[in-house]
């Protein structure tokens, strides 16, 4: 499925009226409008649709209700709900739009209609939208087509997305946009990338590290690294049933770092882009690594295994030690890493972490600008001591469960070169909301990609 916007001609206009100025914008219609429109109890409520008949009985004009600033501000997309509700036809934005909010409202009407297809048919939305006037349609298709791809490798049930499938779709990517790709596996992934190599050990697919490089060599390096479980039993730990339902998600790291680094080849920013995917399955078998084990990162630093379940971090971590050795000008690790992350938070505010108070700033702002909502929480040294065990280097699983985002993110920190970033990702959304079908979801991508168009251009 790709998203694109329609052509111009013949489209419905949309006016978005707000609920204070409901009975002004009634009294400038032609009378007939006015009185339908009264008749149907039009207020101007957010959300509300009233389309217009012309004299053919088809739409004519369709009034949205625009609500209040207030009720606006407690979501996004607003105008995406539109596009599931209104007859076939094509509509158009109304002119005059801060080029933000057209931005928004463009992209979210594209982000609603998405459709996972692959197992079942699914019929599309009936209202397209014109490609709105003043804006780069161009790059919101190119944007809404990285989001499709997210949510569409999210989607895909293990069985079809081991790490073999996810290294296919990176070389899809690669192949599409001209980049270099070398893969990691066998011995060479045992004696450089040992973590990586334990925790797929058990897996009947065998684990890998997917390296994908593309743009310039003397430009900025930018270091994308993805956690790319792409099914996660919990190990020997085993999950229970209920946690083990969603599984096929936590690949939802590296999907995300997929789609960012599309949107990035295919706006042509003026980087050196690496993509760093530790793609295993945390299954169970003789192969299994087990509690109690001392393992030995590619960074030379041991770590004692206190529990199998928290697998991402060690694959994470040997991939960070990899991206460290080049020291980029930023790296970025995305991650379904932890509960406490959700538990902090909830499913759609994702926390983000980084020493540089001015890489910090520009993100949140990013983040607002785009409405891709993150929360920045910090690496609280005083938890330094949480992730010292006594007989090695590091403790992959503190005990006692509390702060467990941020002990996570202190363990990373460990391995990650400097300026960085980490994003612990949900990749989910749990019930339908505006713009965000229930299922995958592209979170933080759209920041990090206006944040590197902010200080990179294009």
């Amino acid at each position: 499925m790709t998203p694109a916007f329609a052509p111009p001609d013949g489209a419905v206009p949309l006016e978005l009226v707000p609920r204070d100025e409901a009975e002004a914008r009634l009294g400038r219609l032609e009378a007939p409008h006015a009185a339908w429109a009264r008749a149907h109890g039009f207020s101007g409520a957010l959300g509300e649709l009233l389309c217009l008949p012309g004299p053919d009985g088809r739409p004519c004009r369709v009034l949205v209700g625009w609500g209040d600033a207030a009720a606006r501000a407690r979501g996004r997309f607003h105008l995406a709900a539109a596009a599931e509700k209104l007859p076939k036809g094509v509509y158009a934005l109304p002119d005059g739009l801060p080029p933000e909010e057209a931005e928004e409202a463009a992209l979210g009407w594209l982000l609603q209609g998405y459709r996972f297809g692959r197992y079942k048919s699914q019929r599309p939305a009936a209202a397209r939208l014109a490609a709105p006037a003043g804006v780069d349609a161009a790059a919101i298709e190119s944007v809404a087509q990285a989001v499709f791809l997210t949510r569409d490798l999210i989607n895909t049930p293990a069985r079809d997305m081991g790490p073999d499938a996810l290294e296919a779709a990176i070389r899809d990517l690669a192949a599409a946009f001209g980049a270099e790709l070398r893969v990691v596996t066998g011995a060479e992934l045992a004696q450089g990338f040992p973590m990586i190599a334990a925790v797929g050990a058990a897996a009947a697919r065998p684990p890998r590290l997917i390296d994908l490089t593309w743009g310039p060599g003397d430009a900025p390096k930018v270091t994308l690294v993805g956690k790319g479980v792409c099914f996660d039993t919990g190990g020997l730990d085993l999950k229970p049933p209920q946690a083990m339902a969603l599984m096929k998600k936590d690949m939802g790291g590296a999907a995300t770092a997929i789609g960012l680094a599309r949107m990035v080849m295919a706006a042509g920013l003026p980087l050196r882009l690496r993509l760093l995917v530790p793609a295993v399955e945390n299954s169970v078998s003789a192969a299994s690594f087990r509690p109690g084990d001392i393992l030995t990162s590619r960074k030379g630093l041991t770590v004692e295994v206190n529990n199998t379940d928290a697998e991402g971090r060690l694959v994470l971590a040997d991939a960070l030690a990899l991206a460290a050795e080049e020291s980029p000008a930023l790296c970025v690790s995305m991650a379904t890493l932890t509960g406490a992350a959700r538990v902090a938070l909830g499913p759609d505010l994702p926390p983000f972490f980084t020493d540089d108070e001015t890489l910090a700033a520009a993100l949140a702002d990013a983040a607002r600008r785009v409405r891709d909502p993150l929360w920045r929480l910090p690496f609280w040294d005083p938890y330094e001591p949480e992730i010292e065990p006594a007989i090695a280097d590091l403790d992959n699983a503190p005990q006692g469960g509390m702060a467990g985002a941020i002990t996570a993110a202190l363990f990373l920190r460990r391995f990650a070169p400097a300026p960085f970033i980490h994003l612990d990702l949900y990749a989910w959304t749990p019930k339908p909301l505006p713009g965000r079908p229930k299922g995958g979801e592209c979170q933080g991508a759209r920041a990090l990609f206006r944040l590197l168009q902010d200080r990179h251009g294009g």
